[in-house]
């Protein structure tokens, strides 16, 4: 009854918010963290600290979906026109900003009332988590100023290939830091168990998007009954990939990519998707995300909040850069790629998410859940502002649109 009353509550305010934060020129995730925090425990207490506590399922169901629909964007066939840039850019951007987040916290490891292995732990974590782009954002923003050309193309595809390294550096941070703890001794086992766990969570991935395609040949003639068979291997491969001790997300992620381009109509399941379920799902788990939020702990880091944004924000332009430098991408890409990069959102908050019940990280899973929620508000206030003013910078904006385009517009959409 109690579940049932505050879901009820979450969809009307929800929709709600979902509606007025565009006209308010708000993005919906912002809205939806706000609205999360004022009516869950911490404030209003609307929604019980009970319904939070026992809200696990919700959450591996938003996260499944989201891990999936993220690995649809990545088709290799996007990749084929500068696949080189694409790769040295992802690849240097991606270790660049782990390598500067990683050091910058370790080096003020005494912000950290941890031990010395705890305060690599988290910093290894939050290296991870920080390589990770929302893909929605940039989406959004490419589409309302029709920006079309190298840089663009070059962008989108970076986007959609930055989440899949993403999540591999994240499984490699958290078995390695986890190990490191545990021990407090630097083990080359702990590299192949991390190797071992990012090779079964593709290949259960890759089984599951195969059997999916073959399932296409069953429901030729019923798109509901596919949507609702695809929707049912997420499920499996998400749970599967948890009780084997495997990386749910990444597991979600590859299938995603391996649908994508093994099936003929996939992009017909995600207009399902898309029109039906995402938008409930996106406001659900970045509602109840807000509602894990620790005010008190909060007030204690905003050090940390800043470093980390800030970090961030030097890794994704440097990396970028070296990356364009390797290989031999034009001046336009070179100064403003890493810019275009900013926003960060889902992804991010799911991996935080992800570590929450984790048994050796009691201590520091809710330091870094509040520390990505916390810097999810700035990354979307000030993401689509940095995007759009790279993608104007590349000179492949319809003019007439960018003109045009006011805040409202730009921040209509949510990760």
């Amino acid at each position: 009854m109690e579940m049932l009353f505050n879901i009820g509550i979450i969809f009307v305010l929800g929709s709600i918010v979902g509606w007025i934060s565009p006209r308010l020129g708000v993005p919906r995730v912002v809205g939806y963290l706000l609205l999360g925090l004022i009516i869950g425990p911490q404030l209003l207490g609307i929604v019980s600290a009970h319904f939070v506590e026992h809200s696990h399922l919700i959450i591996d169901i938003s996260l499944s979906i989201i891990a999936v629909l993220v690995g649809a964007t990545l088709k290799f066939s996007f990749l084929d026109e500068h696949k080189k840039e694409v790769i040295y850019i992802t690849l240097y951007q991606a270790i660049g900003t782990f390598v500067v987040v990683a050091v910058g916290f370790v080096m003020l490891g005494a912000v950290f009332p941890f031990e010395t292995a705890q305060v690599l732990l988290i910093a290894l974590l939050l290296a991870g988590i920080a390589t990770a782009t929302a893909p929605a954002t940039p989406l959004a923003i490419v589409h309302e100023l029709r920006a079309k050309g190298t840089f663009t193309s070059t962008f989108l595809a970076i986007v959609a290939l930055d989440d899949v390294i993403s999540l591999m550096m994240f499984t490699f941070a958290l078995t390695i830091g986890t190990s490191l703890v545990a021990s407090e001794v630097f083990e080359w086992i702990n590299i192949l168990h991390a190797i071992v766990i990012l090779l079964l969570s593709s290949l259960l991935g890759t089984i599951a998007g195969l059997v999916n395609t073959l399932l296409e040949k069953v429901f030729v003639n019923s798109k509901m009954m596919e949507t609702i068979a695809t929707l049912g291997l997420v499920f499996l491969v998400y749970s599967m990939s948890e009780f084997y001790g495997l990386e749910p997300l990444l597991s979600a992620m590859v299938m995603g990519i391996v649908m994508v381009n093994t099936s003929e109509d996939f992009d017909l399941i995600q207009d399902e998707i898309d029109k039906h379920l995402a938008n409930i799902i996106f406001m659900l788990f970045f509602i109840l995300s807000a509602m894990y939020l620790n005010l008190e702990a909060l007030v204690t880091i905003p050090v940390i909040i800043v470093l980390y944004t800030l970090l961030r924000l030097v890794g994704k332009v440097l990396g970028s850069y070296l990356g364009a430098v390797v290989s031999g991408s034009s001046k336009t890409i070179k100064k403003y790629m890493g810019i275009a990069l900013f926003p960060q959102a889902g992804v991010a908050i799911g991996l935080a998410l992800s570590i929450q019940n984790h048994p050796q990280l009691d201590s520091i899973a809710p330091i870094i859940l509040n520390i990505i929620i916390a810097t999810t508000f700035i990354h979307e206030m000030l993401g689509p502002f940095m995007t759009k003013y790279a993608l104007q910078k590349s000179g492949e904006c319809d003019d007439n649109v960018a003109k045009k385009s006011t805040i409202k517009q730009k921040r209509r959409f949510s990760d």
